[in-house]
């Protein structure tokens, strides 16, 4: 990470940040990549690690797939639930399996994974990301194992010398910095978009990016909730 990193601007038109973990980000990955092909740009992403039990409790699953620890109100399990529900719905319009995790993982380590790739080229984080993702949805990968990180990291084409000390000093000091500066610039969760300084939270944005980043020609695209006033 450069020293002048700054979480609000990059030399790509585009910023988008995930979380592997967030199963929102993983459907965002997609439908964001053919936006960036359609128009000939290169997407800055980057990884942002959440802190999900702080705002939607944990919980862990045994090998029967039952839960065996949780620390939920049922106002969190509600919001779960139905977040596993839709994104279901619209990974399925891609083919794409998507079961629920067994733990909230801690995907720091695959997170630094990210940023080695990235100092490889954007190709090769490119097919890292999707190298990751995939498996990790159907419960194929331990997001907090190093040798199966290096397993993706070589799937992706990266090279892999170098990546465990990386793993181990550097890159989580860089992780760590990056983070808090992320998280300070008020940044709060996944996919998060950037365009000409603006954020957007959320996949349902793509269609306004995608309006901003071709020129603004024309009428914007309606979104969700432009329109609703206050109930009087």
């Amino acid at each position: 990470m450069p020293s002048t990193f700054d979480p609000l601007s990059s030399e790509s038109p585009l910023i988008v940040y995930l979380d592997f973990k967030s199963p929102y980000a993983f459907l965002s990955v997609e439908p964001t990549s053919d936006i960036a092909s359609e128009l000939g740009i290169e997407v800055d992403w980057r990884p942002l690690t959440l802190d999900i039990p702080s705002y939607l409790g944990s919980a862990k699953l045994d090998e029967q797939g039952n839960v065996a620890e949780a620390d939920r109100t049922p106002e969190q399990w509600a919001a779960v639930k139905y977040s596993y529900r839709d994104c279901r719905r619209y990974a399925g319009l891609r083919s794409f399996t998507l079961r629920g995790t067994i733990k909230i993982w801690d995907t720091s380590f695959a997170h630094i994974g990210f940023m080695w790739a990235k100092r490889q080229g954007a190709e090769r984080l490119l097919a890292y990301i999707r190298a990751f993702y995939v498996p990790f949805w159907r419960r194929e990968v331990d997001a907090e194992d190093p040798a199966r990180i290096e397993q993706l990291l070589a799937q992706a084409g990266v090279e892999l010398a170098g990546f465990r000390d990386f793993l181990d000093s550097e890159g989580r000091a860089e992780h760590d910095v990056m983070q808090a500066a992320i998280w300070e610039a008020g940044i709060f969760g996944v996919p998060s978009f950037l365009v000409d300084g603006e954020l957007f939270f959320g996949r349902e944005n793509l269609p306004m990016i995608r309006w901003m980043l071709a020129g603004r020609q024309g009428a914007a695209p309606d979104i969700a909730y432009r329109h609703f006033e206050a109930v009087v």
